[in-house]
């Protein structure tokens, strides 16, 4: 092959490899769109691809079309009284769609359960999936790998960050919850009016 052909060659597969200068995206973002504004998360697969993708799943296939925000924990109801900081959401009271996925635990990903991640929610570890995950407001990390708050020590698994809409979080986080509940563990802190969902979609 002569020079000026290879030196052609290499940087046609460059660009292919490259889309010509634009980087593949590994960390897509997605937008929720709620009644009280925007949410968007920032998604990372390359560090936890079973979270991560199961979430991009559900998003994909508008799953949380038209579900929401449903629970919130702050100051004055968490039972454990550790200061833990969030609000859940996802598919509300329906099933998921599709079966429960590994625990990815922060001791795996190296991510953690700081302000603004998102998370798995579960019962036990590999009970979880995307159909139900939460957005930390605070530092939560005794709810990473070797924390205090679950008495197995596996944490819940985090997949994105917010990188805009901590305020609407906030907000969910403030709403007027119902006392009553099944479970003493999360008395008083279900919303009272759930935040809708009405969109899900990639940026």
């Amino acid at each position: 092959m002569r020079p000026l052909t290879r030196r052609v060659s290499l940087t046609l597969l460059a660009c292919a490899l490259t889309a010509c200068g634009s980087k593949i995206d590994k960390s897509p973002n997605v937008i929720l769109e709620t009644e009280l504004g925007l949410i968007e998360i920032e998604v990372y697969p390359e560090k936890a691809p079973l979270s991560a993708g199961d979430f991009l799943n559900y998003v994909d296939r508008k799953y949380y079309h038209g579900q929401g925000f449903y629970r919130v924990v702050r100051d004055d109801n968490d039972p454990r009284e550790m200061g833990m900081s969030l609000i859940q959401g996802g598919r509300g009271n329906l099933e998921p769609m599709g079966k429960p996925i590994a625990h990815e635990s922060t001791k795996m990903t190296g991510l953690r359960n700081d302000a603004g991640s998102v998370a798995i929610a579960r019962e036990e570890p590999g009970t979880g999936s995307a159909a139900f995950f939460f957005i930390n407001i605070g530092n939560n990390n005794f709810l990473d790998h070797g924390g205090e708050r679950n008495p197995d020590g596996e944490g819940y698994a985090v997949f994105g960050k917010v990188v805009s809409g901590m305020d609407v979080v906030k907000q969910i986080q403030a709403g007027e919850v119902v006392q009553a509940s099944e479970d003493e563990r999360t008395q008083g802190q279900f919303l009272k009016n759930p935040v809708i969902i009405s969109k899900a979609y990639r940026k």
